[in-house]
């Protein structure tokens, strides 16, 4: 059995069950409402037991979760990476069995609503972020954001997100309350703040690279698929030449290089820049293949 290739699965089924926990333990509880298509299934939810009020500690909306995400799966299939599109879709199966199975609580686990959302927001974060790391999703709006912006020009991922989910907040404050939007977007806000901590694919790395091996810089481009420019140099105290390799990588693809790099040359000398604000062509990688 190959540990490898199993570790990304259980990672994925690790963070989505932490995200379905801080949604049906922290933010249920509170009437509040996750954002995307788990947003939308929850205001379902509630409109159906407004009209049939039900007493089941069970909260139904992952049935409606799983529901929703099937034609959005059929219709990304074949623009996704493969691993990306099973990973997904082990996330959102994940979700919505915890979602359905796990009781919500009669009385909130913690009495400070603000408490609750911040704990909320930091799980579901953490939850969610290790999924992304191991190359998944949560599923729901970021798949429909990752086909929107591969299939549309000047398309992301962040736009078609904040439309959409400024949506589902409109409708909330419109049914409901102004204070339960208020709340509900507070979570969000604390959960992408954790989210973006764990999520290192898209920040963008430069790297300069010094060695006296001729080779590295042609497996960069083989084995990353990344553009380098390189240069001879000379150390000014011990005056042996060698190559300085640039290029610019995703921190995601940080510890492949590295481990490229020191297996052909140990001695090598690496510098790693990050959070940088790259303009031309730099290709943000949002799956991987």
């Amino acid at each position: 059995m190959n540990m490898k290739k199993i570790k990304p699965y259980v990672i994925v089924i690790l963070g989505s069950s932490l995200f379905a926990l801080g949604v049906n333990l922290f933010i249920v509880p509170l009437n509040l409402y996750s954002s995307g298509l788990l947003g939308v299934s929850q205001v379902i939810r509630s409109i159906v037991n407004m009209i049939f009020p039900s007493q089941s500690q069970n909260d139904w909306s992952g049935f409606v979760y799983a529901f929703l995400n099937i034609p959005l799966y059929v219709m990304a299939y074949r623009s996704l990476s493969h691993r990306f599109f099973y990973l997904s879709i082990l996330s959102t199966i994940t979700q919505s069995v915890i979602l359905v199975l796990v009781p919500i609580p009669l009385v909130p686990l913690l009495q400070d609503q603000l408490t609750s959302v911040l704990v909320g927001g930091l799980i579901g974060g953490i939850g969610i972020g290790l999924c992304l790391r191991e190359g998944g999703s949560g599923g729901g709006f970021d798949i429909l954001g990752m086909y929107y912006a591969l299939k549309t020009k000047g398309g992301s991922v962040g736009k078609l997100s904040l439309f959409l989910n400024a949506v589902v907040y409109l409708i909330c404050a419109v049914l409901f309350n102004l204070e339960t939007a208020i709340y509900s977007i507070l979570y969000v806000t604390v959960f992408t703040l954790a989210l973006d901590r764990f999520h290192t694919q898209n920040i963008a790395t430069h790297v300069m690279i010094f060695t006296k091996n001729k080779e590295i810089k042609n497996d960069i481009i083989k084995d990353l698929k990344r553009g380098v420019t390189y240069w001879h140099g000379f150390g000014a105290y011990t005056q042996n030449d060698m190559d300085i390799v640039n290029t610019i990588i995703s921190k995601y693809e940080v510890s492949t290089l590295k481990k490229l790099v020191l297996d052909k040359d140990p001695q090598a000398f690496i510098i790693i820049s990050e959070g940088l604000h790259v303009i031309g062509n730099y290709e943000k990688r949002l799956l991987n293949e």
